[in-house]
């Protein structure tokens, strides 16, 4: 969301406050706080929560710890809107609180299906919601089917693609030689998050993925896990290859490093959306594990597979089949003269949500929600 909230903290007609919870305020997790404090943001409230050990209970437990902290923070504030993204518990929290103040709801990315706890969340953040900024056709036309009013939803685009191949400023030789690796050699960004009613396998899923991708001789750089249910056998499985030395583990990488190895890799494998919306804007190969991104919109660089050995090995030959002969090489449609056609939208998602949240009006009646039929 950062450019988006670049450009409304900018705008002459809004004023912008942020309320900081749940990972961003952990050490374990790159307390990215930080990031948000250095791009100058008001930072309204900042609501902890206990994220260890990571259970469905615990899950549960912090939706009932943000909604106490929402609730004060946004009877403080008194906002004329709250703004929320995506479908992960801090946002239901957050919807919740502001539905019973009676603040109106802007909800960016509903419509979209997904696998996992992620799907209902994400749908009843929809339902609680006024306004829908919504990233695709498919998305708008889900929400009027689910009894939403067509004149409160307005297709933006996805803001997580606004300026990103722009952003992706740093090349594979350096990004290499910064990790000590090879350029030369293939390279995999792996990206993996435990699903909440699959998490007592969520370790053994990671361990496998990554021995597959080590022994098809691929070296590989491998971003922690976020902290659902299931966190601490992954993690526990990255920590012992980082610690054998058959991996690169990063706690967080800051965006523009985050989006330019994106760029630069031959496969970026795992379950993150980042690879289901993001990744084609690149041309990167996506080969998406599981269930977490079950029935999203795909974009033609994304193989779905099931977290199986053999599926894995073959979705890489079919990759390496497609891409350039040349280990050191990434896809053509890297080539910032190729086009590359992404069905989450055009990369403008920002400026049309921040002229959307100055020009809207909010009447009283945008709170008496009803379904449409």
């Amino acid at each position: 969301m950062v450019s988006t909230l670049r450009l409304i903290d900018r705008h002459p007609g809004l004023d912008l406050a942020v309320l900081v919870t749940g990972m961003h305020l952990a050490e374990a997790y790159g307390h990215t706080a930080r990031e948000i404090e250095a791009e100058g943001f008001r930072i309204a409230a900042r609501v902890s929560c206990d994220l260890g050990p990571a259970t469905g209970a615990q899950m549960a437990r912090n939706i009932g710890t943000m909604l106490i902290g929402f609730v004060d923070a946004l009877e403080a504030e008194q906002p004329d809107l709250l703004l929320v993204l995506g479908d992960r518990g801090e946002m239901l929290a957050g919807t919740l609180a502001a539905a019973h103040l009676g603040i109106p709801v802007a909800h960016v990315h509903g419509g979209e299906r997904s696998g996992t706890v992620d799907e209902p969340v994400r749908h009843a953040i929809s339902k609680l919601a006024h306004l829908h900024f919504v990233a695709t056709e498919d998305a708008r036309d889900r929400l009027v089917r689910m009894g939403e009013h067509g004149r409160h939803i307005h297709v933006t685009g996805a803001p997580g693609l606004d300026g990103l191949a722009a952003l992706a400023q740093v090349g594979r030789e350096a990004l290499c030689q910064s990790e000590g690796l090879n350029p030369t050699e293939r390279l995999a960004l792996f990206v993996f998050h435990p699903v909440l009613h699959e998490a007592v396998l969520a370790g053994q899923q990671a361990r496998a993925a990554l021995e597959v991708l080590l022994d098809e001789g691929y070296q590989v750089l491998a971003l922690q896990p976020n902290s659902d249910a299931g966190n601490a056998p992954v993690r526990a499985a990255l920590e012992e290859l980082h610690r054998e030395g058959r991996l690169v583990l990063k706690t967080h990488l800051p965006r523009p490093t985050f989006v330019s190895w994106m760029a630069a890799v031959n496969v970026f494998v795992g379950n993150s959306s980042s690879g289901i919306i993001e990744a084609a804007t690149f041309g990167t190969p996506v080969i998406n594990l599981g269930s977490r991104q079950n029935m999203r919109e795909r974009n033609a660089n994304v193989l779905d597979i099931s977290i199986d050995a053999q599926a894995l090995r073959s979705a890489l030959q079919q990759v390496r089949a497609h891409t350039p002969r040349h280990a050191n090489a990434v896809p053509s449609a890297l080539h910032p003269n190729s086009e590359c056609v992404n069905v989450y939208g055009d990369g403008h998602a920002g400026p049309r949500i921040a002229k959307l949240l100055a020009e809207l009006p909010l009447p009283s009646e945008l709170l008496a929600k009803c379904n449409a039929y």
